[in-house]
């Protein structure tokens, strides 16, 4: 007979022997079958109980006095340890079913599988974990910031600054990493990956982030847009980036809580000290830091982040790339009709059949690299000079090589007129937008050292120069007028000879 709720059980008795109901009234009001009824009064009766004593029981009591004790008693029986099942179910590939055997193997009247598995989750239900999960050992990698902030005092104006807190924490070992940054923006964001990666000494396969601008693009519960360069971080590191789904607290409950731990353990110890630097701060959070990655977690068996890393994330992430991601930003942009990109007001070029498609722009402290379609078209050292271009001769046309290789042929023909005239065509072609405009100018000077001879030419450079000439025409102003001639700042004009002739009179005339 199934075994009914001792509640039930009482309203049967009380109904049959208090209120003396039939065995088909009794069964209507308590919505049983008559054979239930029938079997739980004559249950009572061979118990020896009346509805006194019945009354009078607790419900513990009343189903041992009618059914009795379990059948195998527990008495004797060696306790499966729950927090060492919790631990070794972090390890990749185990399982409760395998733990329950090596319990048997050790223990052959211990408790079979059903009553062991109740034993952890009962201990599990109590440690008070918000997700009801495993973290297999390397697998995931939680990261998240700070709702409380630290701050430090500007040294200058001793205004307060808050800045921000980022949190990162291994899913197995509970192992925690925590640093200060500015803001929460890009360059922080991936920077404090890259740091806390090299503070692992590895790499989880997962990197479970929240939300946020600097880590989604477009955020979506189920397929969220990964930032370019977030993205482009998970790949250089081999780990896969997993955003937890918006206002899902749930799904990222470790950093969650390291979060909180964070804040009682290393920002509340900080309340009472001054920092005038972002370095000063940093250096003491990682006193800190080291301090509660070594305490013993009491609900884990007095084991710490420390210890528990060192014994199953250690081995189990992956391993750092040669060298550190290079934070980048990536841009978009339009080729020009000069087959040249602007960037940061820089132009950079690209293959002139590129001319007004749309591209992506990759720029790191050094580099400048211009992708169409996901495939890298050109590569450029970073330049700050604005508005100069930075110019490959295998980007141009076949007509606009021939004039590049024209522009190198003037100017090695200037430096045979001189330093002047050198000087001159380097303004011109340097000062041009376009480096035909440039070169054709320079081409005028060549005509007017065939004209008026290139000692005149280099001469009158100078005089252009002097006045900030950036093409041929007033040097063909000063040629014409012949202008050139005249002295240049520093110079002294020669003292001119005595003009000989019958009607000078001469200054010896008047003495």
């Amino acid at each position: 007979m199934e075994r009914l709720a001792m509640s039930q059980t009482k309203e049967i008795l009380r109904l049959r022997w208090a209120v003396l109901l039939s065995v088909r009234e009794t069964a209507r009001a308590t919505k049983q079958s008559t054979g239930v009824v029938s079997k739980t009064a004559n249950r009572a009766k061979r118990a020896g109980l009346t509805w006194a004593e019945v009354d009078g029981l607790e419900e513990a009591e009343l189903e041992r006095r009618l059914y009795g004790g379990p059948k195998h008693s527990s008495e004797g029986r060696a306790e499966p340890d729950p927090a060492f099942i919790h631990r070794e179910l972090r390890r990749s590939g185990v399982t409760l079913e395998l733990l329950h055997l090596e319990y048997l193997a050790a223990h052959p009247d211990g408790y079979r599988y059903t009553a062991f598995c109740d034993r952890y989750r009962t201990w599990h239900a109590r440690t008070g974990i918000v997700m009801r999960q495993v973290h297999r050992a390397g697998e995931k990698g939680f990261v998240d910031y700070s709702g409380v902030k630290p701050h430090i005092i500007d040294p200058r104006t001793g205004e307060k600054v808050e800045v921000e807190l980022f949190v990162g924490v291994l899913g197995a070992s509970n192992r925690t990493y925590a640093e200060a940054t500015l803001t929460q923006q890009i360059a922080d964001f991936i920077g404090s990956h890259v740091r806390m990666y090299t503070y692992f000494g590895g790499v989880p396969k997962m990197t479970v982030p929240d939300q946020l601008r600097s880590a989604v693009s477009v955020p979506c519960r189920y397929e969220p847009t990964i930032n370019r360069t977030y993205a482009e971080l998970g790949h250089h590191y081999g780990t896969a980036i997993v955003p937890a789904a918006p206002r899902k607290p749930k799904e990222k409950a470790k950093v969650e809580v390291a979060v909180q731990i964070a804040q009682r353990w290393i920002l509340a110890r900080l309340r009472n000290e001054t920092f005038f630097s972002l370095a000063s701060l940093n250096a003491r959070i990682a006193e800190l830091l080291e301090d509660l990655n070594a305490r013993p977690m009491k609900k884990l068996g007095g084991l710490s982040r420390r210890e528990l890393f060192e014994r199953y994330d250690r081995h189990a992430l992956l391993s750092l790339p040669a060298e550190p991601y290079v934070i980048s930003e990536w841009r978009g942009a339009k080729v020009a009709p000069d087959y040249h990109v602007a960037l940061d007001g820089h132009y950079y070029s690209v293959p002139y059949v590129l001319c007004g498609d749309d591209v992506e722009a990759r720029l790191t402290g050094t580099t400048v690299e211009i992708f169409r379609r996901g495939s890298r078209v050109a590569s450029h050292v970073r330049s700050d000079e604005k508005y100069r271009h930075t110019t490959l001769t295998e980007h141009m046309p076949e007509a606009h090589r021939a004039v590049f290789a024209g522009g190198d042929a003037i100017t090695e023909w200037a430096q045979g007129v001189g330093p002047m005239c050198a000087a001159l065509v380097k303004r011109i072609l340097e000062s041009n937008f376009h480096r035909e405009v440039g070169w054709r100018s320079c081409k005028g000077l060549q005509r007017l050292a065939g004209k008026y001879g290139p000692t005149r030419l280099e001469r009158a450079s100078a005089h252009a120069l002097m006045f900030g000439a950036r093409s041929y025409k007033p040097v063909e102003r000063l040629l014409k007028l012949g202008r050139e001639s005249l002295a240049l700042p520093g110079e002294e004009e020669a003292e001119r000879a005595p003009i000989a002739h019958e009607n000078v009179r001469g200054p010896d005339y008047y003495h």
